[in-house]
């Protein structure tokens, strides 16, 4: 259930939503056992080291006996941890907003930096987000890093780019009440493509996706793109 706390009697407000509750039949980005403390990420890089070096093994890997490889199941483990998949282990991020008394025009943060992994081969997914909604006059809207925020959260959590542009959507979604539309564009270039199969350098993906003002407007929808291109 959604949190909502009032901060010193004002207006601005701590929100905090569990985007969890999918109902798609598997958990799709999450630790299926919620956030955890330091303790609990500890121990579960422990573990984790322990299982990639037996995957090393497998690979034949003499990973014990090399100096650049011997700590390598531990970087690693620590990497997906505290860094790669930071977003499934952490709490959703306390999102501020503030009162809106006269705005009901585009909000658009462009360029926000995305780095991900892929769930088909676990590489890097690199590129930027831009991200639009439109609030109601006398509602909320969100602090502005916090959009940074909500984009960091679900990047870090590993994800295909599709359902990366759902997440972060239905978030803003959630978050900014009775919104008149939410626009989030995602540019990529994807390391499966380029260091793997195919092997072609230099190609990006882009997803969308799009609702209320900026799919029922021409205008609103052009706007959102121009945006982007300036």
């Amino acid at each position: 259930m959604d949190k909502t706390k009032i901060i010193n009697g004002s207006s601005a407000q701590i929100i905090e939503i569990n985007p969890e509750l999918r109902n798609i039949g598997y958990a799709d980005g999450i630790n299926i056992n919620g956030s955890l403390n330091e303790e609990e990420k500890l121990e579960m890089i422990d573990k984790a080291a322990v299982k990639f070096g037996e995957f090393l093994d497998a690979l034949g890997c003499d990973w014990k006996n090399d100096p650049n490889s011997k700590e390598t199941p531990t970087r690693v483990a620590k990497a997906y941890v505290n860094d790669l998949w930071a977003g499934r282990y952490n709490e959703f991020p306390k999102i501020t907003t503030f009162p809106n008394y006269e705005y009901d025009g585009i909000i658009f943060e462009g360029n926000i930096p995305i780095i991900s992994m892929c769930s088909h081969h676990h590489q890097t997914i690199m590129g930027k987000a831009h991200i639009a909604y439109i609030p109601q006059i006398n509602q909320e809207i969100i602090g502005l890093s916090k959009l940074n925020r909500i984009v960091e959260h679900y990047a870090r959590r590993g994800a295909i780019q599709e359902n990366l542009t759902v997440r972060i959507h239905d978030a803003i979604n959630k978050i900014v009440e009775n919104n008149k539309g939410v626009a989030v564009m995602i540019e990529a270039s994807h390391n499966c493509v380029q260091c793997r199969g195919v092997g072609h350098q230099g190609t990006s993906m882009k997803t969308s996706k799009l609702t209320g003002e900026f799919i029922e407007s021409n205008k609103t929808r052009n706007e959102f793109y121009e945006f982007i291109k300036s």
